[in-house]
């Protein structure tokens, strides 16, 4: 699987950084790979999550492209938010 990243993808690591919430490609990319849900959304877009913590789930909202995947944003989530969609 290759992964792509929009402009709006790369800088959302430093947003989040500077909010105290940093994020790793890792992480995000390991959910796209392994995800506990994946929730299908308007145009063609797919929400990947995957728990991150004790508190947090990463939520990834990409498109396909062929056989790439396009990481348009992510962003942590409390668990209790979104726990009964995994």
């Amino acid at each position: 699987m290759k992964v792509r990243y929009t402009r709006h993808a790369e800088q959302k690591f430093e947003v989040l950084r500077r909010h105290g919430f940093e994020v790793k490609k890792e992480p995000v990319e390991e959910t796209l790979r392994q995800p506990q849900a994946v929730i299908p959304q308007e145009r063609g877009r797919f929400i990947a999550q995957r728990t991150v913590s004790d508190r947090h789930l990463l939520r990834v909202v990409y498109r396909e492209e062929g056989e790439t995947k396009v990481v348009i944003t992510f962003y942590p989530v409390r668990r209790e938010r979104y726990e009964g969609r995994i």
